[in-house]
């Protein structure tokens, strides 16, 4: 079986630098970025989880520290090793299943990341097969003791008009988080499209992708928000971000945010526009 490592990693988290324009937060009426952030936390999540299971179906579990471009001919399978997880593969099921087990108490994993519960992964067949399913759901599973809750299916959709094969995203997830009775909710539907890569199956970082689509939730204050890429995100795997893109996030009863992911250059900036005004943002 043969997986393609995917990992969409939005923003983890946004820092609140300082206005391009010659105003402060106090000039604007509504400089809220709570639901920006929160969005990006639990995508962050689900993208983590697909990152971990098409891994797990590889043997092991890998990662590569964040704010670093990844050099294909330097990367170091074996360093990145995480020994916390046990994985569990049943090829001979109808569907297959992977069980990636962490234990049931927190293991500090290689990215920095304390995990315990379990990942489950049903699927179909390969990645690569035109109308394979795969399935993820959770036990008792934890980040950093965040509870994730949900299920995230991905389906090949086949070669598109171009003659890239496209896949369909579909989220239905909730993230209790750590010390608090604040959820944060998210339903996404998104189309990711294969752009580079796709004959070199070992070697995942040379792998570009595109996503569009449109996602809903509601955030850790209880506000209600819609979500939809305007311009594709492009993300490369050599790259631990989104590298270009905009995405516009609208809370209930407030203006929306547009969170453009820049140029095309390799790096943890971003910039978030409400109301006229544009800040600079780190992710982390």
């Amino acid at each position: 079986m043969n997986y393609k490592t995917l990992s969409f990693m939005l923003l983890s988290g946004l820092v609140l630098l300082n206005c391009t324009k010659k105003a402060t937060t106090d000039d604007i009426v509504d400089s809220d970025v709570t639901t920006v952030v929160d969005n990006a936390n639990i995508e962050n999540v689900f993208n983590d989880v697909q990152n971990i299971s098409d891994q797990a179906a590889k043997g092991s579990v890998l990662y590569f520290a964040p704010n670093t471009t990844v050099d294909s001919d330097k990367y170091n399978y074996s360093a990145l090793k995480s020994s916390c997880a046990t994985i569990s593969h049943d090829s001979t099921s109808t569907p297959k299943t992977i069980t990636i087990d962490f234990g049931s108490s927190n293991c500090l994993c290689n990215d920095g990341k304390n995990r315990r519960g379990q990942i489950n992964v049903s699927y179909t067949g390969k990645y690569k097969d035109s109308l394979s399913v795969h399935s993820i759901s959770f036990t008792d599973y934890y980040v950093n003791d965040n509870l994730v809750l949900g299920t995230k299916t991905v389906t090949n959709n086949g070669r598109n008009a171009d003659g890239y094969l496209n896949y369909s995203i579909d989220v239905n997830g909730k993230l209790v988080k750590a010390n608090t009775t604040d959820t944060i909710e998210w339903v996404s539907n998104r189309t990711r499209v294969w752009l580079e890569g796709e004959s070199t199956l070992i070697n995942w970082v040379d792998d570009v992708y595109s996503i569009s689509g449109t996602a809903s939730g509601v955030n850790s204050a209880g506000i209600s928000y819609t979500a939809v890429i305007t311009t594709p995100l492009r993300r490369a795997l050599s790259c631990y971000y989104f590298d270009s893109g905009v995405l516009e996030i609208t809370p209930a009863g407030k203006v929306k945010r547009v969170i453009d992911f820049g140029d095309g250059t390799c790096d943890a900036s971003a910039t978030v526009s409400i109301a006229g005004y544009s800040f600079p943002v780190t992710m982390n």
